[in-house]
C-alpha cells in the first residue's frame, strides 16, 4: 500500500503547487496498466526529464566545488553520484519506495524495493520538482538530501566502483575481471558507450556512460550490487 504524499511533502518540507505532478512522479507504469480508464499517468516521462536535470545540477555542483579539477575527473565524480546504486541509496534514505503506486503483480514480486524502480522514482521526483518549482528548488533539495551525504570535510566521499569491485573479487579469490565496450551509439557530440564487466563467462553488470570510463564505472557499480545481494 502506498504512503500518503502529504506526509512525504511534510517530511521534505516541500509543498507542490501541482500535486498531480508529485502523484505522477510516484506512479509506476504497472499501476497505470491496471487502471486504464483512470486519469493516471506513469512517471516515465518525468524520469526522462529528471535524469537530465540531475546531470545538469550535479555537474554544476561539482564544477563549483572543484574549480581546479579537469573534465575527466569531474565526469568520474558525476558518474559516481548519478549511477543507479547511488540513486537507490538516496531514494531509500527518503523512504520513497513506500509512496509508489504499483500494480498488483509488481507489488507481489517485490517491486517496491527493486533497485531500478527506486532509482527511476528518484529521477522522476527530480523531474516533477523541476517542473513545479524550477532549478533553484532542485538545487535546494539536493543540497539538503543528497550532497550532504556525499561530501565530508570538503571532499567527495564516493566510491571508485571499479576498485571496490576488484578488491571484492580478489578478497574472495573469485576470478579475473574483464571490461568490454560492447556498443557505441549516438552522434559524435553526444556519444554514448555501453560497457559490460565479465568474470569468466558470467556477465556481472553493464553500464552506459558518455565516456568509456563512466560506462565501466556504471557496470562495476551494478556488479557490486548484484554480488552483495547474492551474499545475503
Amino acid at each position: 500500500m502506498s504512503g500518503d504524499l502529504k506526509q512525504l511533502q511534510q517530511q521534505l518540507h516541500i509543498q507542490f503547487n501541482n500535486r498531480q505532478l508529485l502523484k505522477q512522479a510516484f506512479t509506476h507504469a504497472s499501476y497505470v496498466n491496471e487502471h486504464r480508464f483512470s486519469q493516471h499517468q506513469d512517471n516515465e516521462r518525468l524520469e526522462f526529464l529528471g535524469d537530465a536535470v540531475l546531470e545538469l545540477t550535479v555537474s554544476e555542483y561539482l564544477y563549483n566545488l572543484y574549480p581546479d579539477r579537469p573534465e575527466g575527473e569531474l565526469t568520474k565524480l558525476r558518474a559516481a553520484i548519478v549511477c543507479e546504486p547511488s540513486l537507490v541509496k538516496f531514494a531509500e534514505a527518503l523512504s520513497f519506495g513506500k509512496y509508489v503506486l504499483l500494480g498488483k503483480g509488481e507489488e507481489l514480486t517485490g517491486g517496491r524495493t527493486r533497485p531500478a524502480l527506486l532509482a527511476d522514482v528518484f529521477e522522476s521526483f527530480i523531474g516533477a520538482l523541476y517542473l513545479d518549482q524550477g532549478l533553484d528548488a532542485v538545487r535546494t533539495f539536493l543540497d539538503r538530501f543528497v550532497f550532504d551525504q556525499v561530501v565530508l570535510n570538503g571532499k567527495l566521499q564516493m566510491s571508485d566502483f571499479k576498485t571496490e569491485l576488484q578488491e571484492l573479487i580478489q578478497h574472495h579469490s573469485m576470478g579475473t575481471l574483464e571490461y568490454r565496450i560492447v556498443e557505441e551509439r549516438g552522434p559524435a557530440h553526444e556519444r554514448e558507450f555501453v560497457a559490460e564487466v565479465h568474470m569468466g563467462v558470467e556477465r556481472l553488470g553493464h553500464g552506459v556512460g558518455r565516456s568509456k570510463k563512466e560506462a565501466e564505472q556504471q557496470a562495476a557499480a551494478l556488479a557490486l550490487q548484484h554480488l552483495k545481494l547474492s551474499e545475503r
